[in-house]
């Protein structure tokens, strides 16, 4: 067991083969004084980026003291609010404006006499209409999260709860976290929010966890503010530590930009069971600024222990644990992983309040690993692509035309496969992914399902599989679908609505949005010549996934 550079003392790195490469990248890194140029945003770390844009997008450097001097304030905010009998909050948001409020609410202990969180980032009917049954507007307050204010889903989910709750007569259940100048900002002013939290304009949305979008919904929920903060402050120093071998952001771009070099480009991320939810974000911050121009690293959140992750050459695996959480099974086969050749990066995260520090340490570690791999880790220019598609979808639905017809193949409840499910599983090489799109109402019936159709495709094909439910995952992997490396095979399911919501204010409901955005997605990834199979799971969507995961079962 080697000791990882920059690490905690308990962090550990089985870099195998590889360390002389990584060892390599870090010398040359402090020859080239790479450390220093990060802090002083120096463009010329990222040659693929446009000369102005790093330093346009490293305002996240400074993010822990930042949010450290807006502490009382976002306090006092938080107490009045408790103040007004609030029960529920409902973060309304996508991707980064959402994810890490999710991960910080399902790790760290939410606060005696704190509401609790509810994201909603699926805008399938049923997932709405949930959400409503689940948080009674009366006692509700609804954060709208959008770094521009103009993402599409959190305006629909906006307009739909504004006319819900009663509209001017409940303004002050309402909330707007935007960058400054945004249509959302100017809405919440007119319509009378009970307050609009400016965004740093110098943070993309999946480096923006301990700006106000990830620090505003931590403090209504009331959980350890400091500790989050102190620990990502001492991250924050430590990452300013000029040799880039003791440097604990630099050392792991290093590590995963060669691993990724040398072909191993898919990294599975596993946890001990109290930081489950850390892999969610971090899946957006690799895939989304990594995956352009036909190079990307392939983040796997879809595994849980080390046995389920495919012996194939392609493979790394970060595992983090919180102390005492790892079983002795789990670090046996780690051990195992390792002794074959396989990477495993170990890290200790200590306390829940160390994702402060897992935060800071990451979004560091994946700006480096851009520069490693040559790619400008900043931009998501494929994800505007996808956007454009599915509005031209929504306007076809608009005029009349291809609404919500059938779509996709009717997975059969008896027989075999059909001939096409039977020729995309045939497509699949190794060293590919399956990439399943769910576009379905997020329930724990329809997870179980998706589950299972993981373990039956991992087992048939041997290669990773990732899931994620449309359209969230729009926001996270979707740029590395399309701009990634052509290795990706797509399974897209969807259902057909038994009821649907209209939005009011934009002539359109949520089936429909859903539908083109489903169809806007699977035109771009057919554009850029990905592998992609349909299958509609019509009725019980949990039976029909179940279903489908027989039939790849065989």
């Amino acid at each position: 067991m080697t000791a990882v550079p920059g690490g905690a003392s308990r962090d550990r790195w089985e870099l195998g083969g590889y360390r002389a490469a990584v060892d390599e990248r870090l010398a040359a890194w402090s020859r080239e004084r790479a450390v220093e140029r990060l802090w002083r945003t120096d463009p010329s770390l990222w040659p693929a980026a446009p000369a102005a844009e790093p330093a346009d997008r490293l305002g996240w450097l400074s993010a822990p003291e930042v949010g450290t001097a807006r502490a009382d304030e976002l306090r006092a905010f938080a107490e009045g609010v408790r103040a007004d009998g609030v029960e529920h909050v409902v973060l309304l948001g996508m991707g980064g404006s959402s994810l890490a409020s999710e991960v910080i609410a399902r790790t760290l202990p939410r606060g005696r006499g704190a509401p609790a969180l509810r994201v909603l980032d699926s805008t399938h009917p049923a997932a709405v209409r949930a959400c409503q049954d689940a948080c009674p507007p009366g006692r509700t307050l609804y954060v709208v999260s959008s770094k521009s204010g103009t993402t599409l889903e959190p305006n629909a989910f906006l307009r739909y709860f504004w006319a819900a709750a009663g509209g001017a007569a409940a303004s002050r259940r309402f909330v707007a976290i935007t960058d400054p100048g945004t249509p959302l900002e100017k809405l919440a002013k007119e319509r009378g929010f009970r307050a609009c939290f400016g965004g740093p304009p110098d943070v993309g949305g999946r480096y923006s966890a301990l700006t106000v979008f990830g620090l505003v919904p931590a403090v209504l929920l009331g959980v350890d503010l400091d500790g989050l903060l102190a620990d990502a402050r001492a991250m924050a120093v430590r990452c300013r530590e000029p040799q880039p071998g003791a440097n604990p952001g630099l050392a792991l771009g290093a590590a995963l930009g060669e691993l990724a070099r040398a072909g191993r480009d898919k990294l599975v991320l596993l946890t001990s069971p109290g930081l489950r939810a850390f892999p969610a974000w971090t899946e957006q911050l690799v895939a989304e600024s990594l995956g352009k121009i036909g190079k990307g690293i392939v983040p796997v959140a879809a595994c849980r222990t080390p046995e389920q992750v495919p012996p194939s050459p392609d493979v790394t695996i970060a595992y983090l644990a919180l102390d005492g959480e790892t079983a002795p099974a789990v670090e046996r086969d780690l051990a195992a992983r390792a002794s074959v050749g396989t990477p495993v990066l170990r890290f200790d995260v200590g306390s829940p309040v160390g994702l402060g520090a897992e935060f800071f340490r990451w979004e560091v570690a994946i700006a480096a690993c851009g520069a490693v791999i040559g790619v400008d880790p900043f931009d998501q220019p494929d994800v505007e692509f996808a956007k454009e598609l599915a509005r031209t979808a929504m306007a076809d639905a608009a005029a009349g035309a291809r609404s919500l017809e059938a779509y996709g193949e009717p997975v059969p409840a008896s027989g075999p496969a059909g001939d096409a499910l039977r020729r995309w599983l045939a497509s699949v090489r190794p060293r590919d992914y399956v990439a399943v799109q769910a576009f379905l109402a997020p329930t724990d019936a329809t997870g179980s399902a998706l589950g299972r159709l993981v373990d039956a495709l991992r087992r048939r094909l041997g290669v990773v599989v990732t899931v994620g439910y449309g359209p969230r995952f729009l926001h996270s992997t979707g740029q590395l679908h399309k701009g990634g490396p052509p290795t990706g095979v797509f399974l897209q399911i969807v259902d057909e609505p038994a009821t649907d919501l209209p939005v009011p204010e934009m002539a359109l409901s949520f089936a429909r949005i859903l539908r083109a955005q489903a169809r806007g997605d699977r035109t771009a990834l057919e554009s850029r010549q990905r592998r992609v199979y349909v299958a509609n799971v019509a009725g019980a969507p949990e039976g029909g996934v179940a279903r489908l995961a027989e039939l790849v079962a065989g």
